[in-house]
């Protein structure tokens, strides 16, 4: 765990001139902080490769259908793996070191796509492939470079407002970028709209497309909030590590919708949990903490990106969170340490009933 600076407080605006710190949001809830267990209901497995490197998923669904299911999940090593909601490969991408994968619906042409896209950590940019929901099949669109002078695109996200969709990597340095993306005749291409900048490294971020609020995750210190629709604005900062909810590193950021609600979801890798908030009327409400464990398989640890699609999806009739874990087990239990300590270890990803969840939480 990396030592918090009160320099990393320092801001910089969209405009790039400097930014006073906005107001804290009142953050209420439960006056004791409790962290519960949730049971996996599923794991992602991968036959060919005992030593997947993964870091991040991303679910889709059918919504006409939401039998009809895929779970992206991103490998930090050597490419992107597309998974049906059991946890079987369908499909599998060496494309290069992926590090955070998003999606959104996307229109190319006549056709009516998903965007799947993912930070690559070789050749500096994001990776884009297109998912036909007719057939389930995702195919390589094209590879967009991020500027030289930006380095690694560490963290990445997507997002939708006012018309377009965004391509949002950030890197070591704490700058966000949020790219437009468009369909040309000879593939994607991306235009710079906006650009932000807080004191250390990110990575996790999610856009809530309603109001285009864009959650920034800055490891060692906060999570915190911009937004497509006043770019200008200062970030906010609207939740700390205080190493009572939220623990360095915080890693994956997601939103689940769930009849009218929004709740923003965290991953607290420094000790394996994720702290849940609920968005009401700008404030943000804490609801508690969940780590998953227990039931048949083994727990997540050192956890570090999530998603959570909201509504149905395969058989979760309320929504699921896919969470990345550091270190995979046979049956209930992890390896050994010596196992988890090494380059030697299996990675991969579990997948968590929202309605296990809400119960554990006490959400009504």
């Amino acid at each position: 765990m990396r030592t918090f600076l009160l320099a990393s407080t320092l801001l910089l605006a969209a405009c790039g001139k400097p930014a006073a710190i906005q107001p804290e949001p009142q953050i209420a809830g439960p006056a004791a902080i409790t962290t519960v267990d949730v049971a996996a209901a599923v794991e992602t497995m991968v036959a060919d490769n005992p030593t997947v490197d993964a870091d991040d998923p991303a679910l889709w669904a059918d919504r006409a259908d939401p039998s009809r299911a895929l779970s992206f999940a991103a490998d930090k090593s050597i490419g992107l793996y597309v998974h049906d909601m059991a946890g079987k490969v369908l499909q599998f991408f060496p494309d290069g070191p992926m590090n955070n994968v998003d999606l959104r619906d996307f229109t190319v042409g006549d056709r009516n796509l998903v965007l799947v896209a993912a930070a690559e950590r070789d050749r500096f940019g994001i990776m884009t492939w297109l998912l036909d929901p007719a057939t389930l099949k995702v195919q390589r669109w094209g590879f967009l470079p991020t500027s030289r002078d930006f380095g690694e695109p560490y963290g990445f996200c997507m997002g939708q407002f006012g018309g377009e969709t965004f391509l949002i990597p950030n890197n070591k340095d704490g700058v966000v970028r949020a790219y437009a993306v468009s369909a040309g005749p000879d593939g994607p291409g991306m235009a710079l709209r906006h650009s932000w900048k807080l004191g250390t490294q990110t990575e996790g971020c999610v856009v809530n497309d309603k109001t285009g609020d864009l959650y920034v995750g800055e490891e060692d210190a906060a999570i915190w909030r911009m937004t497509l629709a006043q770019p200008a604005t200062a970030p906010v900062r609207i939740a700390p590590i205080d190493n009572k909810r939220l623990f360095a590193d915080v890693e994956g950021l997601s939103l689940m919708r769930d009849d009218g609600r929004t709740f923003l979801i965290a991953s607290s890798q420094g000790d394996s949990a994720f702290p849940v908030w609920e968005l009401a009327g700008g404030e943000y409400r804490f609801i508690g903490r969940f780590r998953v464990q227990g039931g048949a398989i083994d727990p997540v640890t050192k956890t570090d990106g999530l998603d959570a699609w909201s509504g149905p999806i395969a058989d979760y009739p309320q929504g699921a969170i896919a969470v990345h874990d550091h270190c995979d087990g046979e049956g209930p239990n992890d390896p050994p340490a010596s196992i988890c300590d090494s380059d030697t270890k299996q990675q991969n990803y579990k997948l968590v009933d929202w309605r296990s969840v809400k119960a554990a939480l006490g959400i009504r």
